[in-house]
């Protein structure tokens, strides 16, 4: 039996669909993943879990594992967050630079720490959204948005205004702890109380590290270009020592 060109359009049409679905559910371990953080300080990997009765049955990747619920102490998901490439900047210069300098001026913060929080967090495209729901630059929660009074949370000047905002009152809550500034803006402050340091969480440490990491990178290049500014200026009258930079001493560094 012959089938007519409809019928045979939406049968080519079906196995599209299905096609798609298939490979949607085949990449889905791969995307998504759950961080499981027991009171006893380890965690595990989970693909997928299922509360049963007093128990999480957790799916890893060699099988079902059940742990109570009491031993339980967080369930994060892991963002894989990558966002959407931008243009490249001009040389010499990075992305919203202006904004920044502007910003950590008015706020008293580095300029560097700042590039680097936006670099981890969305590799500098503002209109990233991750799976948490996490906005823009600096990546912003709408309700965080809401309190610190941002209009349009993708708007550049508004979200690093805020987000840097953010980030400095959690300097001032932990006393300069630039480690757990960090971890905060990351995991939540009330997980860094919880655990009374950086949570146990994959993503947390190594956003912290990478943050870290970059800041110093940075210092270490404004630094460089300072000395060879200095090597090939003319001599001038010597001028008053300006104010220290607030921020570099967080990182156990001269200004």
């Amino acid at each position: 039996m012959r089938l007519s060109r409809a019928a045979q359009r939406g049968i080519s049409h079906l196995m599209r669909i299905a096609l798609a679905c298939a490979l949607l559910f085949a990449a889905g371990p791969g995307l998504r993943a759950e961080y499981i953080a027991l009171r006893s300080g380890q965690g595990l990997h989970a693909t997928s879990y299922q509360l049963v009765g007093e128990k999480y049955r957790l799916q890893l990747h060699g099988g079902f594992v059940e742990v109570p619920v009491d031993e339980v102490a967080a369930i994060e998901p892991e963002d894989m967050f990558a966002p959407i490439p931008v243009s490249p900047p001009a040389a010499d210069k990075e992305p919203f630079q202006d904004i920044i300098e502007s910003v950590a001026k008015r706020y008293e913060m580095d300029a560097g720490l700042i590039a680097s929080v936006i670099a981890a967090e969305s590799n500098f495209d503002p209109k990233a959204v991750s799976r948490r729901n996490a906005r823009g630059l600096m990546q912003l929660l709408p309700q965080t948005a809401a309190r610190l009074g941002v209009q349009n949370i993708f708007d550049p000047q508004e979200n690093i205004d805020a987000g840097t905002r953010y980030l400095r009152d959690l300097l001032q809550r932990y006393n300069n702890d630039l480690i757990l500034a960090l971890a905060a803006y990351n995991a939540g402050p009330e997980r860094v109380e919880q655990f009374g340091s950086v949570p146990p969480y994959p993503e947390t440490t190594k956003y912290v590290r990478r943050v870290k990491r970059a800041y110093e990178k940075s210092k270490s290049s404004q630094t460089g270009k300072d000395s060879a500014a200095k090597k090939t200026s003319a001599p001038v009258t010597p001028r008053a020592k300006p104010a220290a930079d607030p921020v570099p001493a967080l990182l156990g560094q001269s200004p």
